[in-house]
């Protein structure tokens, strides 16, 4: 059995959280299909091993990730509501032509009491906006939030995907509390200025993906597919020489992690974004019971300086790896670059 966690400070919201967060973002339909009862399980798991952060959002089928982790935490949000911290972040609209970005006041308070009826609670402890919405001042945002905690139907309120820049803006008007922006051994470009922002202001930091969307899990080889209704299946850093050229490095961090730290690539994937000052919480997905178990394992996996030193030697060479945003399906490439160098 692996050891119970100990727990963090999620910033300036004072909340004591796992350093893992069960995510669900797998469970809303863009990552294929899933056993549903696999998928419960391990969100029981989860907390059986101290997990006590959970992470979705209404854009995440809409209601149907959102429905399945309040199915699964039924008695802990009806028995035990305070051990439990539930994240949700709202802003992203379906329309004819595919995702939009809203975080208008008024659809950010449609889509938090949608995410209210979905998880069956009376109010979300984390509530952030998914994306930075050009067409809406910072301000007009950030007054909507400062609404919706005062009437208690959200306690803590943060922002998702901003750059420093923007966090700086929205700032302004209310303090950003926390923070979920991307971040793995194959994204590092908010080690810039976005993560030192975070730090300077006592930001909770929440990032996700840090298994580069399952690259970094070392269960891919060249011959991996997806399904059509994968996102992955459209990626251009998913097929060909890019995606042959990072599982090169995933095998060599595999055999680092084996042979001299007793571990796994995704464990040390995992405990690699911890081991950032500015980073809290690494939130991971979970398919089934065993998953969650060994991304528990990874919060105790200590790196050394050396180890880091080590790890950057080896993805110097790596293909950036963008994830999905709202825009993806009516673009025909990913268009965002990024880089690799670490920023102490």
């Amino acid at each position: 059995m692996v050891a119970v966690m100990n727990s963090v400070t999620l910033g300036r919201t004072g909340l004591e959280v796992s350093p893992i967060a069960f995510g669900t973002w797998q469970l809303g339909g863009e990552w294929g299909e899933f056993d549903e009862q696999q998928a419960v399980a391990a969100i029981r798991q989860a907390r059986e091993l101290g997990v006590n952060l959970f992470d979705t959002a209404q854009g995440y089928g809409f209601g149907a990730s959102e429905q399945l982790l309040g199915r699964a935490l039924r008695d802990d949000l009806d028995k035990r509501r305070d051990e439990v911290v539930i994240a949700t972040k709202g802003g992203l609209r379906m329309t004819d032509d595919g995702l939009v970005r809203d975080a208008s006041p008024d659809f950010l308070r449609s889509g938090l009491e949608d995410s209210l009826r979905a998880l069956e609670v009376d109010h979300i402890d984390i509530y952030q906006v998914h994306w930075p919405d050009p067409a809406v001042p910072f301000a007009e945002t950030a007054a909507g939030l400062d609404a919706l905690v005062r009437e208690g139907k959200v306690r803590h309120a943060g922002v998702s995907n901003y750059d420093a820049t923007q966090m700086a803006e929205f700032a302004e008007t209310r303090p950003v509390e926390t923070l979920q922006p991307p971040y793995h051994l194959f994204r590092r470009e908010v080690e810039r200025s976005v993560l030192p922002y975070a730090r300077e202001h006592d930001i909770g930091v929440l990032v996700y993906g840090p298994l580069a969307h399952g690259l970094l899990t070392g269960s891919m080889d060249e011959h991996t597919t997806f399904a059509a209704d994968d996102w992955r299946s459209g990626s251009t850093v998913f097929q060909g020489e890019a995606f042959r050229r990072n599982l090169e490095i995933v095998s060599q961090l595999q055999r680092l992690a084996a042979d001299e730290l007793g571990t796994s690539v995704a464990q040390l994937a995992t405990a690699w974004t911890l081991a950032n000052p500015a980073v809290r919480v690494a939130i991971v997905g979970a398919r089934s019971p065993k998953h969650i178990e060994q991304a528990v394992a990874a919060a105790e996996l200590p790196l050394s300086e050396g180890d880091l030193e080590r790890i950057d030697r080896i993805v110097a060479d790596s293909v950036p790896v963008a994830g999905p945003f709202p825009e993806m399906d009516r673009l025909s490439t990913e268009t965002s670059v990024f880089t690799n160098t670490r920023v102490s």
